[in-house]
């Protein structure tokens, strides 16, 4: 394995997927996080079906996870395949059945791996939490996707809660501490996570070559405030 970054933020979001993969299954496959289930579960398989309407079915899953976006996407007739660099998240993955891969986002632009090979359309579902990491990603498309392929990134909608207080105003990108708030007692030492503006995710796109973004901003039924943001690209 190619040497990870040495920013301590990025370790610590690593070392808290590791200790917390069993609660993270746990609470996806009892459908305990409400936003999903309501909202951002259905709005991430609705926008990788349209970006596979266009360009293809195969798909990877930057960040599978547990897996269940892979196994709703393979139901529906599609061709997935997931990745994730925690590997006690890709053992429970496979246990449930589907094509996973262990591989480090900075491992994506540089090792080979036949079901990791110019996909039609890639999709990140919260999986972007990192800086470094997350450019990794970026960097890796063009070894990941297929000429004109697309990505779906869905993500925490960076506009901040009403009672949030003034303190919450977002307005530059950087660091930001993390919380299980609304988790289980079984979550342990939250990571740090990397804010983006809509701005800076417009940003971050641009400076990958990825084209014709669309933004969607799912409403949560409740509040009829966004729950997320979903953007979809092409790839040049």
């Amino acid at each position: 394995m190619p040497p990870a970054t040495d920013d301590p933020n990025e370790q610590q979001i690593r070392d808290s997927w590791r200790d917390n993969a069993g609660a993270w299954t746990n609470a996806v496959r009892s459908g305990a996080i409400a936003s999903r289930v309501k909202v951002t579960n259905e709005a991430v398989i609705a926008a990788v079906l349209d970006a596979a309407a266009v360009s293809g079915p195969t798909v990877i899953d930057i960040g599978c996870g547990e897996g269940w976006l892979v196994r709703a996407l393979t139901s529906r007739g599609l061709s997935a395949v997931g990745v994730d660099g925690t590997l006690e998240l890709i053992e429970q993955a496979r246990a449930a059945g589907g094509r996973f891969v262990a591989a480090a986002y900075e491992e994506l632009a540089s090792t080979p791996h036949d079901d990791l090979s110019r996909a039609n359309v890639a999709v990140c579902n919260f999986s972007l939490i990192g800086e470094s990491s997350t450019d990794d990603v970026f960097r890796a498309l063009p070894h990941l996707l297929q000429p004109h392929g697309r990505l779906v990134v869905q993500t925490l909608h960076p506009n901040p809660e009403p009672d949030d207080g003034p303190a919450a105003i977002r307005a530059e990108d950087g660091w930001r501490e993390g919380s299980w708030r609304g988790f289980s007692r079984d979550f342990t030492h939250p990571a740090p996570w990397y804010f983006r503006t809509m701005d800076g995710w417009r940003r971050l796109f641009a400076e990958h070559g990825l084209t014709d973004l669309a933004v969607r901003e799912p409403p949560d039924p409740d509040t009829g405030r966004p729950a997320s943001v979903v953007f979809t690209a092409r790839m040049e």
